[in-house]
């Protein structure tokens, strides 16, 4: 069976896709890519808050869904909408890969601090266009200056290396498998710094590190052909994280972050969200997956703790 994927073209989105399509030509399918241009590339707006509503960078894909001009797609989950349309569904959630968020930096813009946050120096520029990533770097240091930044992995990196920034923050997941698809980063990144930032305590954005697999809901054989690719445990953090974020009506001008592992106890579901100006963070376990949003915002609700 011929199956006609759907994918962003940015070099990442099609690494992603490569991926998944090399998955599926092993299990026996023959995979055709077909790049679509989505208005969140189209924009040229500093912030992706400033794009529009959530949704922008995957909507003419699932429009190609619904109208039968590709079979599947592939997306950084953490783009999709908390509602998507009810003709689609997720049909695999592949293997997670890392959730946490690198500071990428000049080394002369750090000390010698263990905590890559605390270590960056006083009044250091630092680009991001997430407003997560924004309000974390203002609640976390009030001192720095936080810039935008938007492009493809590499132009953010270039941007960085041409001096315009002191330090950059990207998903290590992205970052990741773009280095893992023929070494593309080794250049760009040799000569700078990369720390990770612990995901407990800057929480990433929901579903960041994963990726979500579309297709139409009637089409039961590409289902059937997508169901190997699912792995249980990342769908069940991700879908808890997403649950969250639906809870929190948050969008891409939302400052949320959460993210959910396994525990002792059954699943951890940590959080952070900016509200009114204040930054409230939580963290709720529980061995039923379901009650974590409603235990989350309860806590959150009281108050939650400092972040």
């Amino acid at each position: 069976m011929k199956l006609k994927l759907g994918t962003r073209g940015s070099n990442l989105a099609r690494t992603q896709s490569t991926t998944i399509a090399r998955q599926l030509e092993t299990a026996g399918f023959e995979v055709e890519l077909k790049i679509i241009r989505t208005s969140g590339d189209n924009s040229t707006a500093a912030s992706f808050g400033s794009i529009g509503p959530q949704g922008v960078f995957v909507r003419e894909i699932e429009q190609a869904l619904l109208d039968g001009a590709v079979d599947l797609a592939v997306h950084s989950f953490k783009d999709l909408p908390t509602s998507s349309p009810p003709e689609l569904i997720v049909a695999a959630v592949p293997e997670r890969h890392d959730v946490a968020d690198l500071l990428i930096a000049d080394p002369d813009a750090l000390g010698s601090d263990a905590d890559p946050l605390s270590a960056l120096r006083r009044g250091a520029r630092v680009g991001t266009a997430s407003a997560r990533r924004r309000v974390w770097l203002e609640h976390f240091r009030p001192d720095i200056e936080v810039a935008s930044l938007r492009g493809n992995v590499p132009t953010r990196i270039e941007r960085l290396k041409e001096g315009r920034y002191d330090a950059i923050l990207l998903a290590a997941s992205g970052v990741g498998r773009l280095r893992a698809a023929g070494g593309a980063l080794d250049g760009p990144l040799a000569g700078l710094t990369i720390a990770r930032l612990d995901p407990e305590r800057f929480v990433p954005a929901p579903a960041q590190g994963a990726l979500a697999v579309q297709c139409r809901r009637d089409n039961s054989a590409v289902q059937d052909a997508l169901a190997a690719l699912d792995h249980a445990p990342s769908r069940t953090a991700v879908e808890a994280e997403r649950a969250a974020l639906a809870r929190a009506e948050g969008g891409c001008d939302t400052a949320f972050g959460a993210y959910c592992r396994r525990s002792r106890d059954g699943l951890a579901l940590i959080a952070m969200l900016e509200r009114g100006g204040r930054v409230r963070a939580a963290r709720v376990q529980s061995k039923d997956g379901a009650a974590l949003t409603e235990l989350l915002f309860a806590e959150l609700e009281r108050g939650g703790h400092h972040a």
